[in-house]
């Protein structure tokens, strides 16, 4: 069962980056320290930002990101301090390596997720895109967050560097206990968009022909799996996250934007001054996101030309839809 995730306009989801360190220096990678800082947030200022968020109209969702988060010596306090203030969900993305003995500090009461990044079925797929070691040790980790109960999710980023090994995932997702599969886009932000990786996107037709394909084989093993849309089908309208949902994508260095599209930019929206959030005058991302275009989404012409096509008087053969649309396929009995 197949269906489009509308935006939820009275959920807001906060994308916590409490640092942006890492142990792995991943091809992919978007973090860019030019825009983003090489700053570790404290566990005070963390909580006051948290708070920004936390007991308004809506119930909101926190990921914690990084770099890796779960360097940060303190995740374990932010994490019960986001559930003692009220978030609905809260979710932690890791390499897998898991420092702090995080899986130890926590228990399922307190994370909803752990999503586990890992980029191949095997360490000769992954670890060229990731890092030597890191396939071992995060399927090592996982399965240990399995078998302490956590809700585990896993994300794959799709390049030109592991795309023919992507069918190879859901038996492995299956034996090792995994309940979500996230097929991820790599983004031309960070290192993709700086020149120095040749991992490249899919075309639409390599998008199209085995993503939608590898879902469905997923989700017959039990396993509910979600990936962007991507491209809109003809007929389809256009609708922006930035204007219809409340998504923050906060930066240890204040920073905060809606559109993730926009992060290799000094265009961010809002701020934290003195922690204190506060909207960035002039001309910013949400100033963007009014305007109307044939190609759908106007950060996408603007950041990623690339990913459009033209017939030959100039107009558009599809639509791109806001990144943060998606397509989930379970099965018919999971709920």
């Amino acid at each position: 069962m197949k269906q489009t995730v509308a935006f939820e306009p009275h959920a807001k989801n906060v994308f916590f980056h409490i640092l942006t360190q890492c142990n792995l220096a991943c091809r992919h990678c978007y973090i860019n320290p030019k825009q983003h800082g090489n700053l570790s947030l404290d566990i005070g200022t963390i909580c006051k930002w948290l708070d920004a968020f936390s007991g308004q109209d809506s119930a909101s969702n926190v990921i914690f990101l990084g770099g890796e988060p779960t360097m940060h010596p303190d995740l374990d306090k932010a994490i019960r301090h986001a559930r003692a203030t009220g978030y609905k969900s809260i979710t932690v993305d890791t390499n897998g390596y898991c420092f702090h003995d995080i899986l130890d500090k926590t228990d399922p009461g307190e994370v909803d997720v752990f999503s586990f990044s890992l980029d191949g079925p095997t360490p000769e797929v992954n670890d060229p895109l990731r890092g030597k070691g890191s396939f071992e040790t995060c399927t090592k980790n996982l399965q240990k967050a399995v078998a302490r109960g956590f809700g585990i999710s896993l994300i794959y980023t799709v390049s030109s560097g592991n795309l023919n090994y992507l069918d190879q995932m859901p038996e492995r997702l299956a034996q090792w206990g995994v309940q979500r599969f996230f097929i991820q886009v790599i983004g031309l932000r960070g290192n993709a968009a700086s020149g120095n990786t040749d991992l490249t996107q899919l075309t639409r037709s390599q998008w199209n022909d085995v993503v939608p394909y590898v879902a469905e084989r997923a989700a017959r093993l039990g396993i509910e799996t979600t990936y962007p849309k991507v491209f809109l089908d003809p007929g389809e309208s256009f609708e922006c996250a930035g204007k219809v949902a409340e998504n923050f994508f906060i930066f240890p260095n204040g920073r905060v934007y809606r559109c993730p599209l926009c992060e290799d930019y000094p265009i961010h929206s809002l701020a934290f001054e003195n922690d204190t959030l506060k909207p960035v005058p002039g001309l910013q991302e949400d100033r963007f996101f009014e305007l109307s275009i044939p190609e759908g989404c106007v950060m996408n012409k603007l950041i990623q030309p690339g990913n459009m096509e033209y017939d030959k008087n100039g107009d558009p053969l599809y639509k791109v839809a806001c990144c943060l649309l998606k397509e989930r396929v379970s099965h018919p009995h999971q709920p």
